[in-house]
């Protein structure tokens, strides 16, 4: 049968379907591990709980919580929000020169990548700057954070989702490597697509025999000051691959993009590239927008981008710099409250779901999905949720009739597992789920949360359920 394919058998209420509950089973998931809403949306009956089990239970959301971060942010902020990144100064530049510092300004923007640092820098040009004599003051003030440790979470700090927020985030702190067989020379070049004026490569990568695999586990990267050292067997039926890294940060890794982009622009830096905060009379000479909230909304629950929420949650409290944890958490709160939840249970440490702390229910998050649903931004909420069979984190879920009917936020993390979100079934109603699992056998729970959302999409008249508030 495939996957999101008819099941024989239907029962409501706070029971589980038998076959979900056999396929948990199954998977070593015992029921008290699990919690599960599935709720009615749309006339008649609404708010009519087709399942309910361990509905108040605090379980840890992984990356559904950032249902959280998106839904506030698009309510609070507006789907056209925009973020903009500024070159600033005290002085103007005469034929070409600019004399004193030069500051880059951060908004908190989530999604400043390369070409659009590029474009930034163009602008710059455009103006009339070609040699800078000054430093290059970054300017990361908007925001007051923690020191970030990118290893702490799960001891892979060169992983991009490791990357820590920042005012001045730019190509989300993380460099991509081409790595490409060389028959002629019996070798394996490694490119470096994100330019680097300071980064060396050292390339110790040795070309094999044999099929791809589990290429990746054998390569070993190391950091060394402003060298990358790559080495391991890497096997020749790979062909091109790439590898997206977050070696360096901070300071160092705009100055190696900047100082790149900006010598190929034909400009010059004289000076160092050091903290600073642009004064308050500096003026804009250059300044950079990113791409609208909706965009970045998408973008955070289709691919499930930890760098990107993170950012947007510090959005939530930045209008009162400088923007913190603590401060875009108590934001969430009193949105929750104004949307008449209270929420006592929830947790909630970075936004973007990336804790063993974080903690939320079932009802919480249906009470949430309801209030999406109601809400003026729902097509855009909608919208950015990824499609079973279709893209995102759920392109592999959901064939057959099943295909298309479910836009779901998926959580994965050591232990948990989860997903939430909206459901058409074949009767052509609609239904929320949220069904999370924090077990050590979550691993294999993903057969019985698709049985779930199987027997939803197939359900019949008459399958009952439980009255709603």
């Amino acid at each position: 049968m495939s996957l999101f394919g008819p099941v024989p058998s239907v029962v409501g209420g706070s029971k589980l379907p038998p076959e979900v509950e056999t396929a948990f089973s199954a998977a070593g998931v015992p029921n008290e591990a699990i919690a599960i809403v599935v709720e009615k949306l749309d006339q008649p009956h609404s708010g009519r709980r087709l399942v309910s089990h361990n509905p108040a239970l605090p379980m840890n959301p992984a990356s559904v919580m950032k249902l959280f971060t998106t839904g506030a942010a698009l309510d609070l902020l507006g789907p056209a929000k925009t973020w903009s990144t500024e070159f600033r100064t005290i002085t103007t530049p005469v034929d070409g020169v600019l004399d004193g510092l030069l500051y880059l300004k951060g908004s908190g923007a989530p999604n400043l990548t390369m070409e659009q640092f590029w474009v930034l820098l163009r602008q710059l040009r455009l103006r009339g700057v070609r040699d800078i004599r000054g430093n290059l003051a970054l300017d990361r003030s908007l925001f007051a954070l923690p020191p970030h440790n990118p290893a702490a979470f799960d001891g892979k700090p060169l992983s991009p989702y490791n990357t820590g927020a920042d005012a001045l985030l730019v190509n989300f702190n993380a460099l991509t490597l081409l790595l490409m067989p060389d028959e002629a020379h019996h070798r394996v070049s490694v490119l470096l697509e994100t330019p680097d004026a300071k980064l060396t490569i050292n390339n110790r990568l040795l070309p094999v025999a044999g099929d791809c695999g589990n290429w990746y586990e054998q390569v070993t990267v190391k950091v060394e000051e402003s060298t990358l050292q790559l080495s391991g067997p890497y096997p020749k039926g790979c062909g091109e691959r790439k590898i997206n890294l977050s070696p360096i940060v901070g300071n160092a890794h705009v100055e190696g993009l900047f100082r790149a982009l900006w010598s190929e622009l034909g400009g010059t830096l004289s000076g160092e590239v050091v903290s600073g905060v642009a004064p308050h009379d500096s003026s804009v000479i250059a300044a950079q927008d990113s791409a609208a909230l909706v965009e970045v909304v998408r973008d955070i629950n289709k691919f499930s981008n930890n760098v990107m929420a993170r950012q947007l949650f510090l959005a939530l409290s930045a209008d009162t710099p400088p923007a913190t944890y603590e401060k875009s958490a108590a934001s969430l709160r009193a949105w929750l409250t104004g949307k008449g939840m209270s929420a006592p249970e929830l947790v909630i440490e970075n936004g973007a779901g990336l804790s063993r702390n974080d903690r939320a229910s079932a009802d919480t998050l249906a009470a949430l999905l309801r209030s999406i649903w109601q809400s003026p931004t729902m097509p855009e909420m909608m919208a950015s949720l990824p499609i079973a069979g279709e893209d995102g984190t759920m392109k592999k879920r959901g064939n057959g009739e099943g295909r298309g009917r479910a836009h779901l936020k998926t959580g994965y993390l050591e232990g948990v597992r989860a997903l939430a979100g909206y459901l058409l079934d074949l009767r052509g109603e609609r239904w929320l789920l949220v069904v999370m699992v924090n077990h050590p056998s979550a691993v294999r729970a993903k057969k019985g949360m698709d049985r779930l959302v199987e027997w939803v999409i197939h359900r019949e008249e008459g399958d009952g359920g439980i009255a709603g508030n």
